[in-house]
Protein backbone atom coordinates (compact mmCIF):
# COMPACT_ATOMS: atom_id res chain seq x y z
CA UNK A 1 0.00 0.00 0.00
CA UNK A 2 2.48 2.03 1.16
CA UNK A 3 4.14 1.59 -2.50
CA UNK A 4 1.53 2.14 -4.70
CA UNK A 5 0.75 5.28 -2.29
CA UNK A 6 4.28 7.00 -3.09
CA UNK A 7 4.46 6.19 -6.58
CA UNK A 8 0.89 7.95 -7.32
CA UNK A 9 2.08 11.08 -5.47
CA UNK A 10 5.11 10.30 -7.85
CA UNK A 11 2.83 10.20 -10.84
CA UNK A 12 0.71 13.27 -9.92
CA UNK A 13 3.40 15.42 -9.34
CA UNK A 14 5.36 14.63 -12.38
CA UNK A 15 2.05 15.30 -14.06
CA UNK A 16 1.35 18.49 -12.94
CA UNK A 17 4.90 20.00 -12.81
CA UNK A 18 6.16 18.95 -16.75
CA UNK A 19 3.16 20.34 -17.95
CA UNK A 20 3.79 23.54 -16.79
CA UNK A 21 7.75 23.43 -17.45
CA UNK A 22 6.48 22.57 -21.25
CA UNK A 23 4.75 25.52 -21.53
CA UNK A 24 7.71 27.73 -20.20
CA UNK A 25 9.52 25.76 -22.35
CA UNK A 26 7.55 26.01 -25.55
CA UNK A 27 7.45 30.25 -24.75
CA UNK A 28 11.30 30.38 -23.94
CA UNK A 29 12.20 28.81 -27.26
CA UNK A 30 10.09 30.54 -29.98
CA UNK A 31 11.80 33.25 -31.91
CA UNK A 32 15.38 33.73 -33.47
CA UNK A 33 18.46 33.30 -30.79
CA UNK A 34 20.49 36.27 -29.88
CA UNK A 35 23.22 34.95 -31.92
CA UNK A 36 20.99 34.95 -34.88
CA UNK A 37 20.85 38.07 -38.09
CA UNK A 38 18.03 38.71 -41.18
CA UNK A 39 19.41 38.91 -44.40
CA UNK A 40 16.86 39.29 -47.08
CA UNK A 41 14.34 37.92 -45.28
CA UNK A 42 16.20 34.52 -43.87
CA UNK A 43 16.66 34.53 -40.72
CA UNK A 44 20.88 33.60 -40.37
CA UNK A 45 21.81 31.57 -36.88
CA UNK A 46 25.52 31.41 -36.37
CA UNK A 47 26.63 28.19 -34.79
CA UNK A 48 28.90 28.13 -32.05
CA UNK A 49 32.56 26.76 -32.05
CA UNK A 50 32.22 23.20 -30.64
CA UNK A 51 35.34 22.35 -28.86
CA UNK A 52 36.84 18.79 -30.01
CA UNK A 53 36.75 15.85 -27.00
CA UNK A 54 37.58 11.93 -27.27
CA UNK A 55 34.36 10.87 -26.58
CA UNK A 56 34.36 7.81 -23.92
CA UNK A 57 31.66 5.07 -23.76
CA UNK A 58 30.88 4.69 -20.13
CA UNK A 59 29.51 1.31 -19.14
CA UNK A 60 26.48 1.54 -17.08
CA UNK A 61 25.01 4.71 -17.25
CA UNK A 62 21.99 4.10 -20.21
CA UNK A 63 20.10 6.21 -21.50
CA UNK A 64 16.47 6.19 -20.33
CA UNK A 65 14.86 5.26 -23.83
CA UNK A 66 16.97 3.04 -25.59
CA UNK A 67 19.53 1.80 -23.06
CA UNK A 68 22.58 3.25 -24.54
CA UNK A 69 25.46 3.82 -23.13
CA UNK A 70 26.55 7.26 -22.02
CA UNK A 71 29.33 8.56 -24.16
CA UNK A 72 30.99 11.45 -22.92
CA UNK A 73 34.72 12.37 -21.56
CA UNK A 74 35.86 15.84 -19.70
CA UNK A 75 39.54 16.47 -19.88
CA UNK A 76 38.87 18.80 -16.65
CA UNK A 77 35.99 18.90 -14.14
CA UNK A 78 34.38 20.64 -11.26
CA UNK A 79 32.90 18.54 -8.74
CA UNK A 80 30.52 21.27 -6.96
CA UNK A 81 29.24 19.65 -3.68
CA UNK A 82 26.17 21.24 -1.67
CA UNK A 83 28.24 21.82 1.38
CA UNK A 84 27.90 25.35 3.12
CA UNK A 85 31.31 25.46 2.67
CA UNK A 86 31.24 27.26 -0.32
CA UNK A 87 29.08 30.19 0.84
CA UNK A 88 31.41 33.48 0.15
CA UNK A 89 34.39 31.49 -1.11
CA UNK A 90 33.89 33.58 -4.37
CA UNK A 91 34.94 30.44 -6.08
CA UNK A 92 32.86 30.45 -9.05
CA UNK A 93 34.79 31.62 -11.88
CA UNK A 94 37.60 28.91 -10.81
CA UNK A 95 34.56 26.47 -10.89
CA UNK A 96 33.51 27.22 -14.58
CA UNK A 97 36.40 27.56 -16.35
CA UNK A 98 36.86 23.65 -16.18
CA UNK A 99 35.25 22.07 -19.20
CA UNK A 100 32.56 20.40 -17.05
CA UNK A 101 30.83 21.50 -14.68
CA UNK A 102 29.06 18.78 -12.17
CA UNK A 103 26.78 18.98 -9.50
CA UNK A 104 24.53 17.07 -7.58
CA UNK A 105 20.26 16.73 -6.97
CA UNK A 106 18.82 19.69 -6.56
CA UNK A 107 21.89 22.26 -5.70
CA UNK A 108 20.94 25.70 -7.60
CA UNK A 109 23.59 27.63 -8.85
CA UNK A 110 21.14 30.66 -9.22
CA UNK A 111 21.16 33.48 -7.40
CA UNK A 112 25.06 31.48 -6.10
CA UNK A 113 26.79 32.13 -8.90
CA UNK A 114 29.90 34.21 -7.17
CA UNK A 115 30.41 31.22 -5.10
CA UNK A 116 29.37 27.73 -7.02
CA UNK A 117 29.37 29.05 -10.76
CA UNK A 118 26.93 29.18 -12.99
CA UNK A 119 27.07 26.03 -15.98
CA UNK A 120 25.85 22.80 -15.01
CA UNK A 121 27.76 20.12 -17.68
CA UNK A 122 25.85 17.05 -15.28
CA UNK A 123 23.71 16.56 -12.83
CA UNK A 124 23.68 13.34 -10.47
CA UNK A 125 20.60 13.18 -8.55
CA UNK A 126 19.52 10.40 -6.29
CA UNK A 127 15.79 9.07 -6.37
CA UNK A 128 14.76 10.68 -3.03
CA UNK A 129 15.65 13.77 -5.00
CA UNK A 130 13.81 13.70 -7.69
CA UNK A 131 10.44 15.53 -6.64
CA UNK A 132 12.92 18.56 -5.88
CA UNK A 133 13.96 18.50 -9.19
CA UNK A 134 10.46 18.63 -10.55
CA UNK A 135 9.62 21.32 -7.94
CA UNK A 136 12.64 23.21 -9.10
CA UNK A 137 11.78 22.53 -13.00
CA UNK A 138 12.04 25.98 -14.17
CA UNK A 139 15.95 26.06 -13.80
CA UNK A 140 16.90 22.93 -13.14
CA UNK A 141 15.18 21.59 -16.29
CA UNK A 142 14.15 24.32 -18.75
CA UNK A 143 17.03 25.73 -18.69
CA UNK A 144 19.34 22.65 -18.95
CA UNK A 145 18.60 21.54 -22.33
CA UNK A 146 22.26 20.71 -22.59
CA UNK A 147 23.22 19.35 -19.25
CA UNK A 148 22.94 15.45 -19.25
CA UNK A 149 21.35 14.12 -15.69
CA UNK A 150 22.01 10.84 -14.39
CA UNK A 151 19.79 9.58 -11.86
CA UNK A 152 20.52 6.35 -9.64
CA UNK A 153 17.83 4.61 -7.00
CA UNK A 154 17.37 1.04 -5.60
CA UNK A 155 16.33 -0.96 -8.00
CA UNK A 156 12.63 -1.21 -6.36
CA UNK A 157 11.69 2.08 -7.66
CA UNK A 158 13.87 1.55 -10.88
CA UNK A 159 12.68 -1.45 -12.87
CA UNK A 160 11.66 -1.35 -16.47
CA UNK A 161 8.39 -3.94 -16.26
CA UNK A 162 5.87 -1.16 -15.57
CA UNK A 163 6.22 -1.23 -11.23
CA UNK A 164 9.29 1.47 -11.11
CA UNK A 165 8.04 4.54 -10.03
CA UNK A 166 10.95 6.51 -10.51
CA UNK A 167 11.76 5.28 -14.13
CA UNK A 168 8.26 6.00 -14.59
CA UNK A 169 8.37 9.15 -13.67
CA UNK A 170 11.50 9.59 -16.05
CA UNK A 171 10.13 7.83 -18.75
CA UNK A 172 7.12 10.81 -18.86
CA UNK A 173 9.58 13.38 -18.56
CA UNK A 174 11.81 12.26 -21.59
CA UNK A 175 8.32 12.05 -23.51
CA UNK A 176 7.47 15.38 -23.35
CA UNK A 177 11.34 16.95 -23.04
CA UNK A 178 13.13 14.86 -25.86
CA UNK A 179 15.37 16.88 -26.33
CA UNK A 180 16.96 16.77 -22.39
CA UNK A 181 19.80 13.99 -21.72
CA UNK A 182 18.30 11.54 -19.30
CA UNK A 183 20.33 8.53 -18.05
CA UNK A 184 19.72 5.81 -15.46
CA UNK A 185 22.66 3.92 -13.42
CA UNK A 186 22.26 0.70 -13.92
CA UNK A 187 21.46 -2.19 -11.62
CA UNK A 188 24.50 -4.40 -12.14
CA UNK A 189 26.93 -0.78 -11.95
CA UNK A 190 24.67 -0.27 -8.65
CA UNK A 191 25.76 -3.71 -7.41
CA UNK A 192 29.25 -2.74 -8.52
CA UNK A 193 29.65 0.28 -6.49
CA UNK A 194 28.62 -1.83 -3.52
CA UNK A 195 31.40 -3.91 -4.33
CA UNK A 196 33.76 -0.86 -4.32
CA UNK A 197 32.84 0.22 -1.27
CA UNK A 198 33.43 -3.05 0.27
CA UNK A 199 36.68 -3.04 -1.65
CA UNK A 200 37.50 0.39 -0.11
CA UNK A 201 36.58 -0.13 3.54
CA UNK A 202 36.45 -3.63 4.47
CA UNK A 203 32.23 -3.51 5.37
CA UNK A 204 29.62 -4.64 3.62
CA UNK A 205 27.57 -2.45 2.60
CA UNK A 206 24.25 -3.76 3.57
CA UNK A 207 25.73 -5.82 6.60
CA UNK A 208 26.96 -2.00 8.09
CA UNK A 209 23.66 -0.87 7.36
CA UNK A 210 24.90 1.92 4.84
CA UNK A 211 23.57 3.79 2.82
CA UNK A 212 25.90 5.06 -0.60
CA UNK A 213 25.12 8.81 -0.78
CA UNK A 214 25.12 10.62 -4.17
CA UNK A 215 28.70 12.15 -3.91
CA UNK A 216 29.96 8.33 -3.75
CA UNK A 217 28.31 8.09 -7.27
CA UNK A 218 29.21 10.99 -8.22
CA UNK A 219 32.49 10.82 -7.31
CA UNK A 220 32.85 7.31 -8.96
CA UNK A 221 31.14 8.28 -12.06
CA UNK A 222 33.84 11.55 -12.00
CA UNK A 223 36.76 9.10 -11.96
CA UNK A 224 35.59 7.82 -15.17
CA UNK A 225 34.82 10.50 -16.95
CA UNK A 226 37.05 13.33 -15.91
CA UNK A 227 41.11 13.60 -16.95
CA UNK A 228 41.42 16.06 -13.92
CA UNK A 229 38.75 16.33 -11.41
CA UNK A 230 38.82 19.72 -9.05
CA UNK A 231 36.36 19.20 -5.83
CA UNK A 232 35.12 22.14 -4.46
CA UNK A 233 33.14 22.21 -0.60
CA UNK A 234 33.96 18.84 0.34
CA UNK A 235 35.99 18.68 3.88
CA UNK A 236 38.57 16.44 4.92
CA UNK A 237 37.67 13.43 6.48
CA UNK A 238 38.98 14.18 9.93
CA UNK A 239 37.32 17.90 9.77
CA UNK A 240 34.13 17.62 12.13
CA UNK A 241 36.17 14.79 14.69
CA UNK A 242 39.05 17.76 15.02
CA UNK A 243 39.63 19.49 18.12
CA UNK A 244 40.48 22.27 16.36
CA UNK A 245 37.79 25.56 16.50
CA UNK A 246 35.25 25.29 13.57
CA UNK A 247 32.63 27.53 12.15
CA UNK A 248 29.28 26.13 12.10
CA UNK A 249 28.26 26.24 8.23
CA UNK A 250 24.84 24.48 6.80
CA UNK A 251 24.58 20.70 5.32
CA UNK A 252 23.66 23.00 2.31
CA UNK A 253 24.72 26.29 1.03
CA UNK A 254 21.29 27.23 0.06
CA UNK A 255 19.34 25.88 3.10
CA UNK A 256 21.47 28.41 5.42
CA UNK A 257 19.18 28.10 8.30
CA UNK A 258 18.77 24.29 7.95
CA UNK A 259 21.00 21.18 10.07
CA UNK A 260 24.71 21.60 10.44
CA UNK A 261 27.09 20.00 8.06
CA UNK A 262 29.63 18.64 11.11
CA UNK A 263 26.00 17.33 12.85
CA UNK A 264 24.80 15.35 10.05
CA UNK A 265 27.87 13.82 9.27
CA UNK A 266 28.82 12.48 12.80
CA UNK A 267 25.22 11.37 13.48
CA UNK A 268 25.02 9.32 10.12
CA UNK A 269 28.28 8.14 10.77
CA UNK A 270 28.40 7.23 14.15
CA UNK A 271 24.60 5.52 14.11
CA UNK A 272 23.68 1.95 14.66
CA UNK A 273 20.11 2.13 14.23
CA UNK A 274 18.50 1.86 10.49
CA UNK A 275 20.48 2.65 7.39
CA UNK A 276 22.78 6.04 7.66
CA UNK A 277 25.10 7.46 4.99
CA UNK A 278 28.56 7.00 6.04
CA UNK A 279 29.99 10.57 4.82
CA UNK A 280 33.58 10.11 6.75
CA UNK A 281 34.05 6.89 5.81
CA UNK A 282 33.15 8.11 2.20
CA UNK A 283 35.43 11.37 2.19
CA UNK A 284 38.06 8.67 3.66
CA UNK A 285 37.70 6.77 0.63
CA UNK A 286 38.46 9.80 -1.87
CA UNK A 287 40.78 11.35 -0.12
CA UNK A 288 42.54 7.90 -1.06
CA UNK A 289 41.83 8.40 -4.46
CA UNK A 290 43.39 11.38 -4.66
CA UNK A 291 46.73 9.46 -4.19
CA UNK A 292 46.41 7.77 -7.20
CA UNK A 293 44.15 9.94 -9.70
CA UNK A 294 44.46 13.74 -10.63
CA UNK A 295 41.63 14.98 -7.39
CA UNK A 296 42.60 18.26 -5.51
CA UNK A 297 40.31 19.27 -3.13
CA UNK A 298 39.27 23.35 -2.42
CA UNK A 299 37.32 25.33 -0.26
CA UNK A 300 38.26 24.21 2.07
CA UNK A 301 41.69 23.64 0.58
CA UNK A 302 43.36 20.32 1.48
CA UNK A 303 46.19 17.83 0.36
CA UNK A 304 45.61 14.23 1.63
CA UNK A 305 48.11 12.76 3.70
CA UNK A 306 50.60 10.27 2.46
CA UNK A 307 49.36 6.90 3.54
CA UNK A 308 50.70 5.24 6.53
CA UNK A 309 52.64 1.36 5.80
CA UNK A 310 49.31 -0.58 7.21
CA UNK A 311 46.93 1.63 5.71
CA UNK A 312 44.48 0.78 3.53
CA UNK A 313 45.93 0.56 -0.50
CA UNK A 314 43.83 1.68 -3.57
CA UNK A 315 44.41 0.01 -7.06
CA UNK A 316 44.64 3.22 -9.61
CA UNK A 317 42.00 0.87 -12.01
CA UNK A 318 39.99 1.31 -8.90
CA UNK A 319 36.38 1.86 -11.55
CA UNK A 320 33.43 0.03 -11.34
CA UNK A 321 33.78 -1.13 -14.39
CA UNK A 322 37.20 -3.55 -13.87
CA UNK A 323 35.03 -5.35 -11.30
CA UNK A 324 33.34 -8.98 -11.71
CA UNK A 325 30.02 -8.24 -12.88
CA UNK A 326 27.03 -9.90 -11.58
CA UNK A 327 24.17 -11.34 -14.50
CA UNK A 328 21.62 -8.81 -14.99
CA UNK A 329 18.25 -8.19 -12.39
CA UNK A 330 15.57 -10.36 -13.21
CA UNK A 331 11.93 -8.60 -12.29
CA UNK A 332 11.94 -10.70 -8.96
CA UNK A 333 15.09 -10.31 -7.70
CA UNK A 334 16.19 -7.13 -6.60
CA UNK A 335 20.08 -6.31 -6.61
CA UNK A 336 20.40 -3.22 -4.80
CA UNK A 337 18.07 -2.06 -1.95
Amino acid sequence: MKTRVVSGIIGVLVITTVTGFMVVYNNTSRGPSPSSSSQGGVTLVKQPKRQTTTVAVLRGYTNVVDQKPLKMHCSSCSVVSSSGQLTSGRRGEEIDRAQCVIRMNDAPSARFQRDVGRRTTLRVVAHSSLKMVLRSRQELLNASQETVFVFWGPSSSMRRDGKGSMFNSLRIVKQLLPSHKLYVVSQRKMLSFDGLFKKETGMDRKGSKSWLSTGWFTMGLATELCGTINVFGMVPPDFCSSSAPRPTVPYHYYEPRGRSECSTYLSNERSQKGSHHRFITEKSVFASWARTHNIRFHQPDWTPPSPAPDAMTTNASHTTDSQQMPAPETPDRQIYR
